[in-house]
């Protein structure tokens, strides 16, 4: 079975995408024995500067969805930050690899939009699982 994501604009399709993108970055890979889920951003992040320079993009990308949903300015601009201080913190040798598995701010940053699409969009909601890890 192939998997695509929605190319729309429309909230559901916005949805999908964004949700897609925290699991890639925060919960794409569980470590054995710890039972802790990993993503792209810890495992990417350990390449110096290049790694953080990614990730920082590939978050950058979930706040570019939030505006267009029409989020408030002052929640993109706390999404923004969250961002920010998960570049700032990554970019420190062992000590921002680590804080990566504890600050996802990509996980933050999907739930702020969660809880606005599901006041101003509720028909986006979806009940097949757990989608606020």
């Amino acid at each position: 079975m192939k998997f695509t994501l929605p190319t729309g604009s429309d909230p559901a399709s916005v949805r999908a995408r964004v949700t897609a993108m925290e699991r890639l970055l925060e919960r794409s890979f569980t470590i054995p024995g710890v039972n802790m889920p990993v993503g792209l951003d810890a495992i990417v992040g350990l390449v110096p500067v290049l790694g953080d320079v990614v990730t920082s993009a590939m978050g950058a990308y979930i706040v570019w969805e939030a505006r267009n949903l029409g989020l408030p300015k002052w929640k993109l601009a706390r999404m923004g930050m969250n961002v920010v201080f998960d570049t700032a913190i990554g970019a420190i040798p062992l000590i921002g690899d680590a804080a990566d598995l504890v600050f996802r701010s990509n996980s933050k940053n999907l739930r702020m939009i969660l809880k606005h699409l599901d006041t101003h969009h509720p028909e986006t909601r979806v009940i097949e699982g757990k989608v606020r890890g």
